[in-house]
């Protein structure tokens, strides 16, 4: 078994670290401050090449496996999550669907834009009454003639302030259930379309999340993406890639934590000796390096498992379960080893234990994703 990266991913991670430490990390606690949309370095990220990595070279995209995918990740989560969060949205659920299932005149007016940085993707499937349970899902799709007209409300909708297109989870029938989901593409000049309110967040404080309003926007029959009342098999494909992923960004603010915890335990001293000698202090970060690496092994797996398209359910359940969990717990015990400093707004360890939180949700809450194992399982 050879657990090493290829000289190429290694170089991948290299090149990204560098960009990451140079150009992501030091707007981390201006975006945390103010909440602004990182408009210039999403554009230079899509310069890059970053959010074509899944994609054919056809589309601008660099065709690269799912490993590379999650370096990826993780190296921008340990920079920033609000900026991690909207490259995520933005290089996999925000394009993945108008790939897959739009047509050839659809990929090339939005996916190509996206790809370079110039168009800003996400996706709406949360609803007030409808996050873990999609069968709740009340937004309505009524065709008429040629088109659709969507009426609803979605919640939870990264990046919707600055978004130029959306993918929309609707229904085309009133009763509750998962049967007639459908997917629909939706450009923000739609009439009937308007942000709602945005939602002050904990954490990713950058990456921007408000309500969206549809009222009687218009879709045309060729927007619709991929057959009539398939959406919840769509939604499938991609559900162990977007908790993957997940775990991946969860791996990045775990280092990012760790890494600053042991860099002040070696450095602040207490007693005539540096902090990391005394044995409270080494258990603690004893403990955090193995929950990473754990965190790591489970994650980089679950994403090999996918690149040689091997049965990946339950143990992207696992990555995601464990590593988002495990970033919550090893940045609280950075902010614990920082002590009354861990409380403190200058020291970045406050905000790492606050983005952390925000991978619990995404990809299937922890509650959610121990059902899928125990069935997995055949518990």
């Amino acid at each position: 078994m050879d657990f090493r990266f290829t000289d190429e991913q290694e170089l991948f991670r290299a090149t990204t670290a560098k960009f990451v430490d140079a150009e992501v990390a030091p707007l981390a606690e201006h975006l945390d401050r103010t909440g602004e949309f990182p408009a210039k370095l999403i554009r230079r990220i899509g310069e890059l090449g970053y959010f074509g990595l899944r994609y054919p070279e056809a589309y601008g995209g660099l065709e690269a496996d799912n490993v590379t995918y999650c370096i990826f990740a993780e190296e921008m989560a340990r920079g920033s999550m609000a900026v991690a969060a909207t490259a995520a949205m933005q290089s996999l659920m925000g394009t993945y669907f108008v790939y897959a299932y739009g047509s050839e005149e659809v990929r090339q007016q939005y996916l190509v834009p996206a790809i370079r940085g110039e168009k800003i993707g996400t996706f709406a499937i949360t609803e007030p009454n409808a996050g873990s349970d999609i069968s709740g899902i009340e937004t309505l799709a009524t065709r008429d003639g040629d088109r659709y007209i969507l009426t609803g409300r979605k919640t939870w909708i990264t990046n919707a302030v600055v978004a130029d297109f959306f993918t929309i989870a609707a229904k085309t029938r009133k009763e509750r259930g998962m049967e007639s989901i459908c997917l629909f593409l939706l450009d923000k000049g739609t009439p009937g379309f308007a942000v709602g309110k945005e939602i002050d967040k904990l954490g990713a404080r950058g990456s921007q999340t408000t309500e969206i309003i549809l009222d009687g926007c218009p879709v045309p029959a060729t927007y619709r993406l991929g057959e009539e009342e398939q959406g919840v098999r769509y939604l499938g494909t991609i559900l162990n890639e977007i908790r993957v992923m997940t775990a991946a960004l969860s791996v990045g603010i775990a280092r990012a934590a760790y890494d600053a915890a042991l860099r002040y335990a070696n450095e602040r001293t207490a007693f005539g000796n540096p902090i990391a000698k005394y044995q409270a202090i080494k258990f603690k970060l004893a403990d955090m390096a193995t929950a990473l690496h754990a965190s790591k092994l489970l994650t980089y797996h679950a994403a090999w498992m996918l690149d040689q398209k091997l049965p990946v359910t339950k143990e992207a359940a696992m990555a995601k379960l464990f590593a988002s969990e495990a970033a919550c717990q090893i940045t609280d015990e950075a902010t614990r080893i920082y002590g009354s400093y861990g409380f403190a707004m200058e020291y970045p360890v406050q905000r790492y234990l606050r983005d952390a939180r925000f991978l619990l949700y995404g990809g299937g809450t922890s509650e959610i994703l121990r059902i899928v194992i125990g069935k997995e399982i055949g518990a």
